[in-house]
Protein backbone atom coordinates (compact mmCIF):
# COMPACT_ATOMS: atom_id res chain seq x y z
CA UNK A 1 0.00 0.00 0.00
CA UNK A 2 1.26 3.46 -0.86
CA UNK A 3 1.33 5.54 2.31
CA UNK A 4 2.93 8.71 1.05
CA UNK A 5 1.46 11.80 2.74
CA UNK A 6 -1.21 13.67 0.82
CA UNK A 7 -0.79 17.35 0.18
CA UNK A 8 -3.24 18.95 2.55
CA UNK A 9 -4.55 21.45 0.01
CA UNK A 10 -4.61 19.24 -3.04
CA UNK A 11 -6.67 20.83 -5.83
CA UNK A 12 -10.19 19.53 -6.20
CA UNK A 13 -9.30 18.54 -9.76
CA UNK A 14 -6.95 15.92 -8.32
CA UNK A 15 -9.73 14.43 -6.22
CA UNK A 16 -12.09 14.36 -9.19
CA UNK A 17 -9.51 12.73 -11.46
CA UNK A 18 -9.04 9.92 -8.92
CA UNK A 19 -12.80 9.58 -8.52
CA UNK A 20 -13.28 9.34 -12.27
CA UNK A 21 -10.46 6.80 -12.56
CA UNK A 22 -11.83 4.77 -9.63
CA UNK A 23 -15.29 4.57 -11.20
CA UNK A 24 -13.99 3.43 -14.60
CA UNK A 25 -15.50 -0.08 -14.35
CA UNK A 26 -18.95 1.15 -13.37
CA UNK A 27 -18.78 3.87 -16.04
CA UNK A 28 -17.92 1.19 -18.61
CA UNK A 29 -20.90 -0.84 -17.42
CA UNK A 30 -23.14 2.16 -18.03
CA UNK A 31 -21.93 2.47 -21.61
CA UNK A 32 -24.33 1.94 -24.48
CA UNK A 33 -27.36 4.10 -23.84
CA UNK A 34 -25.39 6.67 -21.89
CA UNK A 35 -22.65 6.86 -24.47
CA UNK A 36 -25.20 7.23 -27.24
CA UNK A 37 -26.75 10.20 -25.44
CA UNK A 38 -23.44 11.88 -24.70
CA UNK A 39 -22.28 11.60 -28.30
CA UNK A 40 -25.68 12.33 -29.80
CA UNK A 41 -25.86 9.01 -31.65
CA UNK A 42 -29.28 7.88 -30.51
CA UNK A 43 -32.73 9.12 -31.38
CA UNK A 44 -34.69 10.24 -28.33
CA UNK A 45 -37.57 7.79 -27.88
CA UNK A 46 -38.75 4.59 -26.18
CA UNK A 47 -35.85 2.47 -27.48
CA UNK A 48 -33.27 4.79 -25.95
CA UNK A 49 -35.12 4.80 -22.62
CA UNK A 50 -35.21 1.00 -22.61
CA UNK A 51 -31.47 0.93 -23.21
CA UNK A 52 -30.91 3.38 -20.35
CA UNK A 53 -33.05 1.26 -18.05
CA UNK A 54 -31.09 -1.87 -18.94
CA UNK A 55 -27.76 -0.13 -18.32
CA UNK A 56 -28.87 1.14 -14.91
CA UNK A 57 -30.04 -2.31 -13.86
CA UNK A 58 -26.79 -3.95 -15.02
CA UNK A 59 -24.87 -1.48 -12.84
CA UNK A 60 -26.93 -2.61 -9.79
CA UNK A 61 -28.93 0.60 -9.44
CA UNK A 62 -31.97 -1.60 -8.66
CA UNK A 63 -35.46 -1.74 -10.14
CA UNK A 64 -37.22 0.67 -7.78
CA UNK A 65 -34.50 3.33 -7.95
CA UNK A 66 -34.16 2.94 -11.73
CA UNK A 67 -37.91 3.48 -12.09
CA UNK A 68 -37.68 6.63 -9.97
CA UNK A 69 -34.75 7.98 -12.00
CA UNK A 70 -36.50 7.41 -15.34
CA UNK A 71 -40.10 8.17 -14.29
CA UNK A 72 -40.23 11.86 -15.24
CA UNK A 73 -37.98 11.33 -18.24
CA UNK A 74 -40.30 8.71 -19.75
CA UNK A 75 -43.30 10.99 -19.32
CA UNK A 76 -41.52 14.01 -20.84
CA UNK A 77 -40.30 11.97 -23.81
CA UNK A 78 -43.72 10.37 -24.42
CA UNK A 79 -45.30 13.85 -24.51
CA UNK A 80 -42.59 15.14 -26.87
CA UNK A 81 -41.44 17.72 -24.33
CA UNK A 82 -37.88 16.41 -24.54
CA UNK A 83 -36.45 15.87 -28.00
CA UNK A 84 -32.72 16.58 -27.67
CA UNK A 85 -30.03 14.31 -26.29
CA UNK A 86 -28.63 17.11 -24.14
CA UNK A 87 -32.01 17.51 -22.44
CA UNK A 88 -32.21 13.77 -21.74
CA UNK A 89 -28.71 13.77 -20.29
CA UNK A 90 -29.35 16.85 -18.16
CA UNK A 91 -32.57 15.51 -16.65
CA UNK A 92 -31.08 12.05 -16.12
CA UNK A 93 -28.09 13.43 -14.20
CA UNK A 94 -30.30 15.77 -12.19
CA UNK A 95 -32.51 12.88 -11.11
CA UNK A 96 -29.51 10.71 -10.20
CA UNK A 97 -28.05 13.50 -8.07
CA UNK A 98 -31.46 13.89 -6.40
CA UNK A 99 -31.48 10.21 -5.37
CA UNK A 100 -28.00 10.47 -3.85
CA UNK A 101 -28.59 13.85 -2.18
CA UNK A 102 -31.90 13.25 -0.43
CA UNK A 103 -30.39 11.84 2.77
CA UNK A 104 -27.07 13.67 2.86
CA UNK A 105 -26.29 15.75 5.95
CA UNK A 106 -23.01 16.83 7.57
CA UNK A 107 -21.53 15.20 10.64
CA UNK A 108 -22.31 17.36 13.68
CA UNK A 109 -18.76 17.52 15.06
CA UNK A 110 -19.31 20.88 16.73
CA UNK A 111 -22.21 19.59 18.84
CA UNK A 112 -20.16 17.02 20.79
CA UNK A 113 -16.65 16.90 22.22
CA UNK A 114 -15.34 14.37 21.91
CA UNK A 115 -17.36 13.17 18.93
CA UNK A 116 -17.44 9.35 19.06
CA UNK A 117 -17.59 7.26 15.88
CA UNK A 118 -18.25 3.51 16.16
CA UNK A 119 -17.23 1.70 12.97
CA UNK A 120 -18.87 -1.64 12.10
CA UNK A 121 -18.95 -4.03 9.15
CA UNK A 122 -18.38 -7.58 7.96
CA UNK A 123 -15.01 -9.27 7.51
CA UNK A 124 -13.18 -8.15 4.39
CA UNK A 125 -15.07 -4.89 3.88
CA UNK A 126 -11.93 -2.82 4.48
CA UNK A 127 -13.14 -1.56 7.84
CA UNK A 128 -9.82 -1.23 9.72
CA UNK A 129 -8.05 0.30 6.71
CA UNK A 130 -10.93 2.75 6.33
CA UNK A 131 -10.56 3.79 9.98
CA UNK A 132 -6.86 4.50 9.42
CA UNK A 133 -7.69 6.65 6.40
CA UNK A 134 -10.52 8.45 8.20
CA UNK A 135 -8.24 9.25 11.13
CA UNK A 136 -5.64 10.66 8.78
CA UNK A 137 -8.27 12.69 6.89
CA UNK A 138 -9.76 14.23 10.02
CA UNK A 139 -6.36 14.95 11.55
CA UNK A 140 -5.44 16.85 8.38
CA UNK A 141 -8.58 18.92 8.97
CA UNK A 142 -7.08 19.97 12.30
CA UNK A 143 -8.96 17.62 14.64
CA UNK A 144 -7.37 15.89 17.63
CA UNK A 145 -8.09 12.22 16.91
CA UNK A 146 -7.90 9.14 19.14
CA UNK A 147 -8.18 5.57 17.83
CA UNK A 148 -9.45 2.50 19.70
CA UNK A 149 -8.46 -1.01 18.57
CA UNK A 150 -11.74 -2.68 19.47
CA UNK A 151 -11.30 -5.60 17.07
CA UNK A 152 -9.75 -7.80 19.75
CA UNK A 153 -10.78 -10.96 17.91
CA UNK A 154 -7.90 -10.61 15.43
CA UNK A 155 -4.40 -9.78 16.64
CA UNK A 156 -3.61 -8.63 13.09
CA UNK A 157 -6.35 -6.01 13.27
CA UNK A 158 -4.82 -4.51 16.44
CA UNK A 159 -1.38 -4.42 14.79
CA UNK A 160 -2.85 -2.94 11.61
CA UNK A 161 -4.62 -0.10 13.42
CA UNK A 162 -1.57 0.63 15.56
CA UNK A 163 0.52 0.85 12.37
CA UNK A 164 -1.93 3.40 10.91
CA UNK A 165 -1.83 5.34 14.19
CA UNK A 166 1.98 5.45 14.25
CA UNK A 167 2.15 6.46 10.59
CA UNK A 168 -0.20 9.40 11.16
CA UNK A 169 1.11 10.23 14.67
CA UNK A 170 -2.27 9.55 16.27
CA UNK A 171 -2.70 7.93 19.73
CA UNK A 172 -4.32 4.49 19.81
CA UNK A 173 -5.88 2.72 22.80
CA UNK A 174 -5.52 -1.05 22.68
CA UNK A 175 -5.40 -4.19 24.82
CA UNK A 176 -4.11 -7.67 24.10
CA UNK A 177 -5.83 -9.94 21.60
CA UNK A 178 -8.87 -11.64 23.11
CA UNK A 179 -9.65 -8.79 25.52
CA UNK A 180 -13.22 -7.58 26.01
CA UNK A 181 -13.88 -5.07 23.19
CA UNK A 182 -16.28 -3.15 25.45
CA UNK A 183 -13.39 -2.58 27.86
CA UNK A 184 -11.27 -1.16 25.04
CA UNK A 185 -14.11 1.16 24.01
CA UNK A 186 -14.64 2.21 27.65
CA UNK A 187 -10.94 3.02 28.12
CA UNK A 188 -10.81 4.92 24.83
CA UNK A 189 -13.78 7.16 25.62
CA UNK A 190 -12.48 7.85 29.12
CA UNK A 191 -9.06 8.73 27.67
CA UNK A 192 -10.62 10.88 24.97
CA UNK A 193 -12.59 12.88 27.50
CA UNK A 194 -9.56 13.29 29.80
CA UNK A 195 -7.27 14.36 26.93
CA UNK A 196 -9.90 16.71 25.46
CA UNK A 197 -9.81 15.00 22.07
CA UNK A 198 -12.11 16.19 19.28
CA UNK A 199 -12.78 12.77 17.84
CA UNK A 200 -12.66 9.12 18.93
CA UNK A 201 -12.88 6.37 16.28
CA UNK A 202 -13.56 2.87 17.60
CA UNK A 203 -12.83 -0.24 15.53
CA UNK A 204 -14.89 -3.41 16.06
CA UNK A 205 -14.52 -7.04 15.03
CA UNK A 206 -15.68 -7.82 11.51
CA UNK A 207 -18.74 -10.00 11.69
CA UNK A 208 -21.43 -11.54 9.54
CA UNK A 209 -24.64 -9.57 9.83
CA UNK A 210 -26.47 -12.84 10.59
CA UNK A 211 -24.37 -13.66 13.68
CA UNK A 212 -26.71 -12.79 16.55
CA UNK A 213 -24.14 -13.19 19.36
CA UNK A 214 -21.68 -10.86 17.71
CA UNK A 215 -24.42 -8.32 17.01
CA UNK A 216 -25.30 -8.42 20.71
CA UNK A 217 -21.64 -7.70 21.46
CA UNK A 218 -21.85 -4.56 19.32
CA UNK A 219 -24.98 -3.48 21.19
CA UNK A 220 -23.07 -3.95 24.45
CA UNK A 221 -20.23 -1.76 23.17
CA UNK A 222 -22.75 0.97 22.35
CA UNK A 223 -24.29 0.74 25.83
CA UNK A 224 -20.89 0.93 27.54
CA UNK A 225 -19.83 3.94 25.49
CA UNK A 226 -23.10 5.66 26.36
CA UNK A 227 -22.50 5.16 30.09
CA UNK A 228 -19.11 6.89 29.90
CA UNK A 229 -20.33 9.69 27.64
CA UNK A 230 -24.13 10.11 27.47
CA UNK A 231 -25.35 10.31 23.87
CA UNK A 232 -22.31 8.48 22.47
CA UNK A 233 -21.60 7.01 20.02
CA UNK A 234 -22.66 10.02 17.99
CA UNK A 235 -22.17 8.18 14.68
CA UNK A 236 -22.41 4.45 14.01
CA UNK A 237 -20.67 4.11 10.68
CA UNK A 238 -21.19 1.00 8.54
CA UNK A 239 -18.43 0.06 6.06
CA UNK A 240 -19.65 -1.81 2.97
CA UNK A 241 -17.74 -3.52 0.17
CA UNK A 242 -18.99 -2.32 -3.24
CA UNK A 243 -17.72 -5.45 -4.99
CA UNK A 244 -20.55 -7.57 -3.53
CA UNK A 245 -23.18 -5.45 -5.30
CA UNK A 246 -26.78 -6.02 -4.21
CA UNK A 247 -25.66 -8.18 -1.25
CA UNK A 248 -24.44 -5.01 0.43
CA UNK A 249 -28.06 -3.86 0.70
CA UNK A 250 -29.12 -6.90 2.75
CA UNK A 251 -26.02 -6.41 4.92
CA UNK A 252 -26.89 -2.77 5.49
CA UNK A 253 -30.53 -3.56 6.32
CA UNK A 254 -29.60 -6.10 8.99
CA UNK A 255 -26.93 -3.91 10.58
CA UNK A 256 -29.34 -0.99 10.57
CA UNK A 257 -32.12 -3.03 12.19
CA UNK A 258 -29.78 -4.22 14.95
CA UNK A 259 -27.72 -1.09 15.59
CA UNK A 260 -29.47 1.96 14.10
CA UNK A 261 -26.71 2.89 11.67
CA UNK A 262 -26.17 6.63 11.10
CA UNK A 263 -24.03 6.67 7.97
CA UNK A 264 -22.27 4.55 5.34
CA UNK A 265 -18.83 4.19 3.82
CA UNK A 266 -18.63 2.32 0.50
CA UNK A 267 -15.19 0.87 -0.21
CA UNK A 268 -13.55 -0.78 -3.24
CA UNK A 269 -15.59 1.08 -5.86
CA UNK A 270 -12.53 0.89 -8.12
CA UNK A 271 -12.75 -2.91 -8.10
CA UNK A 272 -16.31 -3.30 -9.35
CA UNK A 273 -18.63 -2.50 -12.23
CA UNK A 274 -21.54 -2.48 -9.74
CA UNK A 275 -21.02 1.02 -8.32
CA UNK A 276 -24.62 1.83 -9.16
CA UNK A 277 -25.55 0.06 -5.92
CA UNK A 278 -24.98 3.41 -4.16
CA UNK A 279 -28.18 4.70 -5.77
CA UNK A 280 -30.09 1.64 -4.56
CA UNK A 281 -28.74 1.86 -1.01
CA UNK A 282 -29.40 5.58 -0.78
CA UNK A 283 -32.95 5.19 -2.06
CA UNK A 284 -33.72 2.09 -0.01
CA UNK A 285 -32.14 2.77 3.40
CA UNK A 286 -32.46 6.57 3.58
CA UNK A 287 -28.99 6.80 5.14
CA UNK A 288 -26.27 9.34 4.28
CA UNK A 289 -23.20 8.13 2.40
CA UNK A 290 -20.27 9.67 4.25
CA UNK A 291 -17.22 8.48 2.30
CA UNK A 292 -16.35 6.35 -0.72
CA UNK A 293 -13.15 4.45 -1.45
CA UNK A 294 -11.82 4.48 -5.01
CA UNK A 295 -8.32 3.06 -4.52
CA UNK A 296 -5.61 1.86 -2.15
CA UNK A 297 -3.97 5.18 -1.24
CA UNK A 298 -5.07 7.13 1.83
CA UNK A 299 -6.26 10.00 -0.37
CA UNK A 300 -8.47 7.60 -2.35
CA UNK A 301 -10.98 7.65 0.50
CA UNK A 302 -13.06 10.70 -0.33
CA UNK A 303 -15.93 12.56 1.26
CA UNK A 304 -18.99 11.65 -0.78
CA UNK A 305 -20.23 14.34 -3.14
CA UNK A 306 -23.34 13.36 -5.17
CA UNK A 307 -22.72 15.86 -7.98
CA UNK A 308 -19.11 14.76 -8.46
CA UNK A 309 -20.09 11.10 -8.30
CA UNK A 310 -22.69 11.44 -11.06
CA UNK A 311 -20.39 13.61 -13.19
CA UNK A 312 -17.62 11.00 -12.88
CA UNK A 313 -20.06 8.28 -14.00
CA UNK A 314 -21.63 10.20 -16.87
CA UNK A 315 -19.28 12.91 -18.13
CA UNK A 316 -20.55 15.38 -20.69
Amino acid sequence: MDNEPMAENEPKAGFFARLKSGLAKTRSNLAGGFENIVHGKAKVGPELLEELEENLLIADVGMQTTSFILEDLKREVSQNRIRENAEVLGQLKQRMVQVLSQNQKPLAFSEHQPFVVLVVGVNGSGKTTTIGKLARHWKQEGKKVLLAAGDTFRAAAIDQLQAWAERSDIPCISQKSGADPSAVAYDAVQAGVAREMDLIIIDTAGRLQTNTNLMEELKKIKRVIGKVLPGAPHETLLVLDATIGQNSISQARLFNEALEVDGLVMTKLDGTAKGGVLFNISGDLKLPIRFIGVGEKPEDLQEFNPENFVEALIPG
